[in-house]
């Protein structure tokens, strides 16, 4: 009786013990998962306060674009050019919430399947409205390029058609072939890009997507548009015609060249783990770079060709590096961030005078030069200097290629696209300005205002 008593208490309490332990593991689990619960939460968190960070940066570059356009061009057109940068965001805005979110991140290889006024069909991990008004300050970015190379002549009216279209559906389409999933991005094994490369096209924040489309539909609107009286002589021989205030244009350089803090390291749209925070480092630390060495280029460049080292092209070649930089500031190391921002001072100031002397078309800005001209080829620089794909650093020929062929492709859409808009505006309503508001200015008679008074 003892012995079964002692064996019946042994095995009781062993019975206990397991229980206890089941009890004792099972709270432990449910405590890992709530602080694996909270620790996603706040990772979540810290990310989206980062991507509404980089969202409220890239919104000011909306100021400085202003600032520049208004300082290189003449004091009776300030307000025209205010007023434009104004309805680039507004009317982009409302617009590309309607309408071009859902055609740029829909379903689809082209164009994406449109979601008009819906945002809950896409799901990026991240707030959806955060999500959304992040795009948003991008898309107005490539808007608002157009403005200053199409200055001083054109009617506001016909500006706002345009403006509606970029933000409907010329920016939407481009923008899906590469961030909203589409063709240019399809990395699946029988996919064209991997079939004919070997690897996909890659534009971290927008050296093609953004930038070179803007730039591509300055050159060809102010092209269609025609050059702004005085410009060129009877001779054919390009005019200076100086802006009113080159204080203002670098105030809006600076505030550009902080805005791109936001454009270039938000484009990782996270910042809670290792990885993320050593990229957006890395990319601070290239876009600074680049901004530098396409200023010092410009500086001397412009020293050497002209006799004296000039501040309105200083100017350009800061934003000619960060517009070269931004689609492989991810990739690239600090010398080749250099080297690429260099290479893109440069180029700027040849395009320029090619632009202005050869094809004599009239961009007040540069616009077409900064960002057309030096947004594709700081995206071809990409496939050379990326530190692991890029030709110099072994990786072949497939990712120089894939660059090439995906920025030509956008770039001759935005292209494609301009003509078909302008030319259409031009034949049903008329583009420009007569000639007397031209040459006494836009700002009294399209706005009944001034911006400065004596």
């Amino acid at each position: 009786m003892d012995k079964k008593y002692t064996l019946f208490r042994i095995t009781g309490r062993g019975l206990a013990t397991l229980c206890m332990l089941l009890l004792f593991s099972t709270g432990l689990s449910a405590q890992e998962a709530d602080v694996a619960a909270t620790v996603n939460d706040l990772s979540i968190g810290l990310n989206t306060v980062w991507m509404l960070l980089a969202a409220m940066l890239v919104f000011f570059m909306q100021p400085g674009f202003a600032l520049v356009e208004a300082g290189f061009t003449r004091t009776k057109n300030t307000a025209n050019i205010l007023m434009k940068n104004f309805c680039d965001f507004t009317f982009g805005s409302l617009i590309y919430w309607a309408i071009g979110f859902g055609i740029m991140f829909g379903a689809g290889g082209f164009i994406g399947l449109p979601n008009f006024f819906d945002i809950n069909f896409h799901d990026s991990g991240l707030p959806k409205a955060g999500f959304l008004i992040f795009q948003t300050v991008f898309c107005a970015t490539a808007a608002t390029i157009v403005s200053g190379a199409m200055a001083e002549r054109t009617k506001f009216s016909m500006y706002l058609c345009y403006s509606i279209l970029v933000c409907t559906i010329v920016y939407p389409v481009s923008g899906h072939w590469t961030w909203g999933g589409g063709w240019l991005m399809n990395g699946e094994e029988e996919s064209f890009m991997m079939n004919t490369f070997g690897t996909t096209f890659h534009d971290f924040a927008g050296s093609t997507i953004v930038h070179s489309v803007g730039g591509w539909l300055a050159l060809v609107g102010a092209a269609i548009l025609g050059p702004r009286i005085g410009k060129y002589g009877k001779d054919r021989k390009s005019r200076a015609i100086p802006g009113h205030n080159l204080t203002v244009a670098s105030l809006g350089v600076f505030v550009l060249w902080f805005g791109w803090f936001g454009f270039n390291p938000g484009s990782q749209l996270a910042a809670a783990t290792e990885v993320d925070r050593n990229t957006i480092s890395n990319v601070f630390l290239t876009t600074n770079l680049a901004a530098c060495a396409g200023g010092i280029a410009t500086i001397l460049t412009s020293w050497v060709k002209y006799g004296k080292p000039s501040l309105s092209l200083t100017l350009n070649g800061v934003l000619a590096g960060l517009v070269g930089i931004t689609a492989g500031c991810d990739l690239v190391s600090p010398v080749g961030a250099a080297l690429t921002g260099g290479i893109c001072g440069v180029a700027m100031v040849f395009a320029v005078s090619f632009i202005d002397k050869v094809l004599k078309i009239d961009d007040p800005v540069g616009a077409s030069s900064v960002h057309g001209v030096c947004g594709f080829l700081g995206t071809v620089l990409t496939g050379l200097f990326a530190t692991e794909e890029g030709l110099f650093y072994g990786g072949g020929a497939g990712f120089l290629a894939a660059q090439t062929f995906g920025t030509l492709v956008v770039g001759a859409w935005a292209a494609f696209m301009g003509f078909i808009i302008f030319k259409g505006l031009d034949l049903i309503h008329g583009l420009r300005v007569p000639a007397r508001i031209e040459e006494e200015g836009l700002d009294i008679y399209e706005h009944g205002e001034s911006a400065y008074y004596t």
